[in-house]
């Protein structure tokens, strides 16, 4: 086998990613916040999802709570807990020594994405199954859209996450500068509360948060409610975020601690 053959850069990005799953393993409280917080949020969900009047809507509790399940996954699996990984390899000037060596920057920051990625991919299968069985919500109408949403949230929330942890100055600061995010994807975008319910100027404005197309591409992929030009609305606010995310990145991100 050449030398070429051996550093190409999947070859490099799968070794990174191999390195970052040993250390998230050790990480208790990442580890936790990754795996079981995700799990916890959709139980206290379903008695709400059962309070609230959805006749008009095209709704119902598992199209309520199911995409909901799927956004918390997002944001704590991947969103929160790279936001740290991130924090963490800088201060532990992991991230400095990997640029010595062959890594281009692209290519360190997706592979320290990999581990939090897999495990929100995971954790996005079992909760769909979960509640397609538990809620009877049954398969996807438009399975399409789903894939989408999930796949777009997935690169945009780990591009936020080195947004975020460009501007954390500790692995603790990490965990505070993810909260105002979380906080208003939960209560904006449609994970307590659809947009279908809200009135419509609270809802045009809570249209363009990060998660929000996300969730509409995951719900319109299941209730079927999703009309071509929402999609493509949808489709476009979350490839914005995403470009918007890209860029602050390669303006800000910061590859050694902050002095």
């Amino acid at each position: 086998m050449s030398t070429m053959a051996l550093t190409t850069p999947a070859r490099r990005m799968r070794s990174l990613a191999r390195a970052e799953f040993t250390l998230l393993v050790r990480s208790k409280g990442t580890l936790f916040a990754a795996l079981f917080v995700p799990f916890i949020m959709p139980v206290t969900m379903k008695q709400a999802a059962k309070g609230m009047d959805l006749k008009g809507t095209g709704l119902d509790v598992g199209t309520v709570v199911l995409p909901a399940a799927l956004g918390f996954s997002l944001l704590f699996a991947v969103y929160s807990a790279l936001t740290a990984v991130y924090v963490a390899r800088r201060e532990e000037l992991v991230l400095k020594r990997l640029r010595t060596g062959e890594l281009r920057d692209n290519e360190i920051l997706a592979g320290a994405a990999l581990p939090s990625v897999a495990i929100g991919i995971v954790q996005c299968l079992v909760l769909a199954v979960g509640c397609a069985v538990l809620l009877d919500t049954g398969a996807p109408s438009a399975p399409h859209l789903v894939v989408l949403g999930v796949a777009l949230g997935l690169v945009m929330f780990a591009a936020l996450a080195a947004v975020t942890g460009s501007f954390s100055q500790s692995t603790e600061s990490a965990q505070v500068m993810s909260l105002p995010l979380i906080f208003v994807s939960m209560l904006g975008s449609g994970l307590f509360v659809p947009l279908e319910v809200l009135p419509d100027k609270v809802a045009a404005i809570c249209q363009v948060l990060p998660l929000t197309p996300v969730i509409e591409l995951i719900r319109g992929g299941w209730a079927d409610t999703l009309s071509s030009g929402d999609t493509l609305r949808a489709v476009v606010t979350a490839v914005a975020w995403t470009l918007l995310s890209v860029f602050a990145v390669r303006r800000w991100f910061r590859w050694e601690p902050r002095h």
